[in-house]
């Protein structure tokens, strides 16, 4: 009888021993698992916020910001680009940008917050190529006359003027895209954030 006693005391000893370190165990598998759903460090920085110093960029010239993977067209617009962008409105798809994706906070016809700086995801809105920046007025391969300087997809034709706002009678569906972005002072805008107060 005094040896059933022990061994009921050693089954309980080994039932809770055992329990500890199965259960040990278990967290030691969970933690790791649950911790991959967790962002990466170089995914967190691919969905970050990229500022861009535009104080050197010169009128007519366009820079390309990579943001999320994506490039980032920067175009310092002069007077006559800005007046030039009315001439083409009847050779555009969407002149009034009201399939694009843009933020509600920008001039849906020079398609920026200011209208001097034009910022664009530079993916072609028909297969995702990088169009190429032809700010050259009346360009003979691109249309001769009818060409007021813009953009040109090399992969398929498409065709977009200085506001990114899509010609007719290209594959490309609708505009190019306007990213969020903000301004931090004059000089520097956060491609990735929204202008605070006009959304």
């Amino acid at each position: 009888m005094s040896n059933d006693g022990v061994n009921v005391g050693r089954r309980r000893f080994l039932t809770a021993a055992t329990s500890v370190v199965g259960g040990a165990g278990a967290v030691g598998v969970a933690v790791p698992f649950v911790a991959s759903w967790k962002p990466s460090a170089k995914a967190k920085a691919a969905g970050a916020p990229v500022k861009y110093n535009v104080s050197k960029v010169e009128p007519g010239q366009m820079v390309t910001v990579e943001w999320r993977g994506k490039p980032v067209y920067v175009v310092r617009r002069t007077d006559e680009i800005l007046q030039d962008l009315e001439k083409v409105e009847p050779l555009l798809r969407d002149p009034n940008s009201e399939e694009s994706i843009q933020p509600a906070y920008v001039d849906p016809e020079n398609r920026s917050i200011k209208p001097k700086l034009l910022v664009l995801v530079g993916l072609c809105t028909h297969l995702g190529c990088a169009p190429m920046y032809r700010p050259e007025v009346g360009a003979a391969d691109l249309g001769g006359d009818d060409w007021m300087g813009g953009f040109f997809c090399p992969c398929h034709g498409s065709k977009y003027d200085m506001a990114g706002r899509v010609y007719t009678g290209v594959p490309a569906p609708t505009n190019l895209e306007v990213p969020p972005y903000s301004y931090e002072n004059d000089d520097v805008i956060v491609i990735g954030v929204d202008q605070e107060g006009t959304a």
